[in-house]
């Protein structure tokens, strides 16, 4: 038996906001994965380590987890005024696919930083002392994103007393900006409604917010659907018969917005449409031990990801969540109480999260200019990833 050498490739391990993942510059993939393809697919989930039956990744760079099981790819812009395009890949722990339906908030956070240390932003964009404005082109979703990356000395800082749910230690403060989340050419609310009847075989009616803001969402009404809002990761992911429930919503749901059009779809598409449920801002203990009262926050939120309770917020998810509470009527404006806002304080299983969002609607149709947050980014490991040859 012949052995097969193994494929040094470039890459760069980061954190940003609660998730990490594996960073790429396009030009350093070997040239069949610098398009997209079973080659890149192939390669992506060598490089983390699935599929993998057993749930762990322990052969890969995966963390086991919807939000440690990712990868991203940056390169050179090809768009007017932006610095760099930047692809995320969501690949399934236990299946063996990439999904490249929607972006990653939290990892968007890091990709500023991973374009100016690679190179990628114009040297003249990058002050001595200051912030460094990358206008970032998401290529999944074909939006705006801008990150005002901190630099000090001339060089990304990363360090800082910023302190975020989720994360452990604190890190410099990144402000992101998601420019038009939602094109004004596209419906914010596929169906026409703030609110739904979602009818799920074999469960029930649910009232339901179906949105297109950040990233596809369906949010529901935690009493509705007999949760409290309170939950943390255990309390759902150890049980199947929940997730079956939780995944069952989700399928109709994308159903109904349009995004599948025959339910064995939803197996290959796991990334989008993210499913939440709402409920009054109510106290709880967060997974990290931290009481948070229901004097600071707006609303409680949980959300899967991957199938799983995401163990804090998806960043885009968090936009969802801002653009639905700015807009009277919807199931989270009604949980947050109600009336007209601009920003929303919500509660999550590691803690909570301020986002910003402003709604506006023109001739009946609503938009959102901008949705705002502020995430961290570090850099973790950088060199070679190793990837049997063969593989891809």
């Amino acid at each position: 038996m012949t052995s097969a050498p193994q494929v040094k490739i470039p890459a760069t391990y980061m954190r940003g906001g609660t998730s990490k993942g594996v960073f790429f510059s396009l030009t350093d993939l070997p040239e069949r994965c610098q398009v997209p393809g079973e080659a890149r697919d192939n390669l992506l989930l060598r490089v983390i380590g699935s599929p993998d039956p057993y749930g762990k990744q322990t052969d890969g760079m995966g963390g086991a987890t919807s939000s440690t099981s990712k990868t991203v790819i940056v390169a050179k812009s090809t768009q007017a005024d932006h610095d760099v395009d930047y692809l995320f890949g969501q690949v399934a722990i236990d299946r063996p696919f990439v999904d490249w339906s929607g972006n990653c908030g939290n990892l968007t956070a890091a990709v500023g930083a991973f374009a100016i240390m690679s190179g990628l932003v114009e040297p003249s964009k990058i002050p001595e002392n200051g912030v460094c404005t990358v206008r970032i082109w998401q290529q999944n979703i074909g939006k705006t994103i801008i990150a005002q990356v901190p630099i000090t000395n001339g060089e990304v800082q990363e360090t800082g007393n910023f302190e975020l749910d989720g994360v452990t230690f604190p890190a410099a403060e990144v402000p992101v900006e998601f420019i038009e989340p939602v094109d004004p050419s596209e419906a914010m609310f596929p169906t026409g409604n703030l609110v739904d009847q979602l009818e799920v075989p074999g469960i029930g009616t649910f009232n339901a917010t179906l949105i297109n803001a950040g990233i596809p969402t369906i949010f529901l009404d935690a009493e509705e659907i007999e949760y409290l809002g309170t939950e943390l990761q255990d309390d759902i992911n150890n049980s199947a018969e929940k997730l079956a429930y939780f995944e069952k919503i989700r399928t109709t749901g994308a159903l109904k917005m349009g995004l599948i059009s025959h339910p064995d779809e939803a197996k290959t598409r796991q990334h989008t449409p993210k499913v939440a449920f709402v409920a009054p801002a109510q106290s709880y203990q967060a997974s990290s031990g931290k009481l948070i009262s229901a004097d600071d926050i707006d609303i409680n939120v949980r959300a899967l990801s991957m199938g799983k309770l995401h163990h804090a917020m998806m960043g885009t998810a968090a936009v969802a969540i801002a653009s639905a509470a700015a807009i009277s009527g919807t199931v989270v404006n009604s949980a947050a109480g109600g009336g007209e806002r601009e920003s929303i304080v919500f509660g999550h299983p590691s803690g909570t999260l301020k986002v910003g969002a402003k709604a506006s609607d023109i001739d009946g149709q609503w938009r959102i200019d901008k949705a705002v947050m502020s995430r961290s980014a570090r850099l973790l490991m950088e060199g070679r990833v190793a990837v049997p040859a063969g593989s891809f």
